[in-house]
């Protein structure tokens, strides 16, 4: 995320939102700046009057900027706030970005700056081949904290989130599995069936895209950001989805191959051993069933990973991901081992 060309009037719905917060009065001087990098939504820079504080302030895109037609209602700003604030409970100070205001009548968040000059996109380093394990098994860490504090198993109601569940639907299962399904007719029945369960699941709180491009690493580790897909589920769709990430920069970078496998390790390490409310063997084989179906969906579903193309990944992921489907893994151990050993022939372009 970059910053844009300052203006001085930042648009009428996000200046609304602020006054009826309380963050400035009717007619205040506000100075904004719009950030790059939003598929779901509309993301500045605020700089409120009077040295009151910086703030990074979001609000909702009806239809996503993706090729495809995608809309989803905005209301998922809601959850969002809501997992964030649920995050801030359970995680170290410091640890989740802070949520200093949410306008429902916008659907508006405004959330604390992280300043970007502490505060690096974890993709961005990983792109970069700057691939540290300890952040990965870090980011596992606080990721199982969220899940395990918000456990049906252990007395969390989920019956508060199920408000949240169709957006779920209309944002990961639809345009991922179903979208993908439509690509390869062969693999329907198994795709369906991995939906169908996504959308019944009921174990925690899902984030819903736990991405690196969503994951800044700061002075105090890794903080999960927007997590407009928040809703009750599988948390196994958490591991799977973030995994899956890792895999895919595994074909895009075969230089850092080998430190991505120890991050893909670090990851799972880190996240199973927080498991507390199932059997972990169960969420990671559920999590090694679901990756593959993940992969195929950034190739051929309606949001494919920008860094993949046809001349160099896509086939690639469609030979490994294809026999995982039909024949899925026991748990992510054998997932891992099966995707680097069905990548590792084809050689990057000069």
């Amino acid at each position: 995320m970059t910053n844009g060309t300052p203006v001085d009037v930042p648009p009428d719905t996000l200046l609304d939102a602020l006054v009826r917060l309380g963050l400035v009065d009717a007619g205040e001087p506000v100075i904004g700046r719009p950030l790059t990098g939003g598929v779901s939504c509309d993301v500045w820079r605020i700089d409120l009057p009077d040295s009151r504080g910086t703030f990074c302030v979001k609000y909702p895109l009806e239809r996503l900027r993706v090729a495809g037609e995608w809309r989803v209602s905005t209301e998922r700003t809601h959850w969002e706030a809501r997992w964030l604030r649920l995050a801030a409970d359970v995680l170290p100070d410091g640890a989740a970005c802070p949520v200093r205001g949410f306008d429902e009548a916008g659907q508006v968040l405004v959330l604390g700056w992280l300043d970007p000059g502490q505060h690096t996109l974890w993709k961005q380093q990983l792109m970069e081949g700057r691939v540290d394990a300890c952040t990965a098994a870090e980011v596992g860490r606080r990721l199982v904290a969220v899940h395990a504090a918000s456990a049906a198993a252990g007395g969390y109601d989920l019956g508060a989130w199920e408000k949240a569940r169709p957006l779920f639907t209309a944002l990961r299962v639809d345009p991922y599995l179903r979208a993908t399904a439509r690509h390869h007719p062969d693999l329907g029945s198994r795709l369906e069936e991995l939906a169908v369960g996504l959308e019944q699941a009921a174990y925690t709180v899902v984030h819903g895209d736990v991405s690196p491009k969503n994951i800044v690493v700061g002075p105090g580790g890794p903080i999960l950001l927007d997590a407009e897909c928040a809703s009750p589920g599988d948390p196994a769709f958490d591991l799977a989805f973030c995994l899956n990430h890792l895999l895919l920069k595994a074909i895009r970078h075969p230089e850092h191959r080998a430190a991505l496998v120890r991050a893909a390790t670090a990851l799972r390490t880190g996240y199973l051993g927080g498991v507390d409310w199932e059997d972990p063997a169960d969420l990671d084989r559920r999590a090694a069933a679901l990756q593959p179906a993940l992969a195929l969906a950034r190739v051929d579903g309606l949001s494919p990973v920008e860094y993949l193309t046809e001349d160099h990944g896509r086939p690639q992921v469609r030979r490994a991901a294809v026999p995982l489907l039909r024949l899925p893994p026991a748990d992510t151990t054998e997932l891992v081992d099966r995707w680097m050993m069905s990548t590792e022939t084809e050689e990057r372009p000069a």
